[in-house]
């Protein structure tokens, strides 16, 4: 058998017991020294036990506020009996005289660190075969992919270290980039521009590390505007390679999508449909014309390759989504990650005994932490309580959150769909009533129109933006603003232009034409 391929039982662990005495040293000589490894180390990371158990002592006393030297060491271990397991005194003299000085001990603490790593890589590894190779075992195997998966996203979390304390000077170099780029991009947009250009106004587009929640009442639309967001991200997506080889993307996003609701085949539909302009019932009922079938082919060319990646996995915990998450950005990148929806994530290991405030406030935290952790914008979809229907304004209020307190608390921005018109439709009154005729020009002037309404935005305005709904293709767009008759956008959502009064069934396309 090759060199490479020797079973690795017959190769000792690797390690280096000089590196770890050099730091161990250093710390007992000075314990400022210390400060310079506690991001790096932990007392796992020694492959002598007796070292481990030295690291360890050392932690507690200086975190304490004691000198942690050889004489107090010596003390601590002889109160516990175990001088004689850590060598003695004399080891604690070798361990003075071992001691590295300078900049050398961040170099044997990122040794010790990394060989560390790599000894847990080779656990893991001989639990996996192990597992595998044991033909009493009921654990099927993919189970002991997602085992091993998540080992391994557990060590790579581990290997990737605390990023710490970074200087003033540095944050401020990042907020200029993000500057400059939104300065060079047409339309200023500093983040991930959702194709709406009155929310991409008013928000700035998909800022990294926010938590958007997207919430409204069945039937208006949640869905619909998340996939349109998700396509014209996708699709204007353009990556390079960056300083270190690694792609980045310079326009766009690379999307990652969680449907818990719908399949990964009808929520493509949705976005076929869209984008062929042929409504998704025709599609479902087959109904097509050879004209239908020919603008479905070409969608379906133009749509290919699209840097949008679909997970159906109904009842999935939060720990599993962010492992998904994770591993699509290591293996495809990814720069925005919607979650259809919220209410639909399982927590993790939380007990039956807590209630469901409790287990959304985790959800919440988590996803904020994933977006922090992986400097992306997440969009979480979210249902409201039945308190919107109670009103006779039926605009949703931050409120009517199902599990308000969480939501709004641990959310960046939060945004609301209103569409007057699927109101108004149940309001119709009989042909012969004379207010028949006044239902009629409400429902011309309100039947492609929604409102996306911005209750809560940390780094900017709230509002209402109008914007255009397409009922047949479930496609949200930008209203014509050529034509003057309406009453604005609305809550200063609205950029002071007016509004061209539709008839019932007129459609919007991307850029604002009828």
């Amino acid at each position: 058998m090759p060199k490479d391929h020797e079973p690795t039982q017959q190769l000792p662990p690797p390690h280096n017991l000089q590196a770890e005495m050099a730091v161990l040293g250093a710390i007992l000589f000075d314990n400022n020294a210390h400060q310079r490894v506690t991001d790096i180390l932990k007392p796992r990371d020694f492959y002598a036990p007796a070292n481990a158990a030295i690291f360890e002592v050392l932690d507690r006393l200086i975190a304490g506020g004691r000198v942690a030297d050889g004489v107090t060491l010596r003390e601590h271990f002889e109160r516990d009996g175990r001088l004689v397991d850590i060598g003695g005194a004399r080891y604690l003299a070798d361990l003075l005289d071992s001691a590295a000085f300078g900049p050398e001990i961040l170099d044997y603490a990122r040794l010790v660190h990394d060989l560390s790593l790599r000894r847990e890589l080779i656990d893991i590894g001989a639990g996996m075969v192990q597992k595998a190779t044991r033909s009493d075992l009921d654990e099927p195997g993919e189970f002991q992919i997602q085992d091993a998966e998540k080992k391994l996203f557990s060590l790579a979390e581990r290997g990737a270290g605390a990023q710490g304390f970074q200087t003033f000077n540095s944050a401020l170099a990042t907020s200029i980039e993000t500057a400059t780029l939104a300065f060079k991009r047409d339309g200023k947009i500093a983040g991930v521009p959702t194709g709406l250009s009155e929310l991409d106004r008013m928000l700035g587009g998909l800022h990294k590390s926010d938590l958007v929640i997207l919430a409204a009442r069945p039937s208006m639309g949640k869905t619909a505007l998340a996939t349109n967001i998700a396509y014209y991200a996708a699709k204007h997506c353009k990556r390079s390679p960056g300083p270190n080889g690694i792609m980045k993307t310079d326009e766009g996003a690379v999307v990652g999508f969680f449907s818990l609701e719908m399949s990964s085949d009808q929520l493509a539909a949705r976005v076929l449909a869209d984008v062929s302009a042929v409504p998704s019932d025709k599609m479902r009922r087959g109904d097509l014309s050879p004209r239908d079938y020919e603008q479905i082919r070409e969608a379906a060319t133009t749509m290919e390759g699209l840097p949008l990646y679909i997970d159906d996995m109904g009842g999935i915990s939060i720990s599993q989504l962010a492992a998904r998450a994770r591993r699509l950005q290591r293996t495809s990148g990814l720069d925005l990650l919607i979650i259809d929806y919220l209410q639909l994530i399982t927590p993790s290991g939380s007990r039956k005994s807590d209630g469901r405030v409790q287990e959304v406030t985790e959800i919440t935290k988590s996803l904020k932490a994933l977006a922090k952790e992986l400097a992306i914008p997440v969009i979480a979809l979210s249902q409201l309580s039945r308190a919107v229907e109670q009103r006779e304004d039926k605009r949703p209020q931050l409120a009517d959150l199902r599990e308000s307190g969480s939501i709004e608390q641990d959310a960046d921005v939060v945004m609301f769909i209103y569409r007057e018109a699927y109101y108004l439709e149940r309001l119709e009154p009989g042909e012969g009533d004379p207010r028949h005729a006044e239902w009629k020009d409400q429902m011309a002037l309100k039947f492609n129109v929604a409102e996306v309404i911005i209750a809560k935005q940390r780094h900017g305005p709230i509002g209402r933006v109008e914007v255009g709904f397409n009922p047949a293709r479930v496609k949200f767009s930008n209203l014509d603003k050529r034509f003057g008759g309406g009453d604005g956008g609305g809550g200063g959502g609205g950029g002071g232009w007016q509004r061209k009064p539709e008839k019932a069934g007129t459609s919007f396309l991307p850029d604002g034409r009828e």
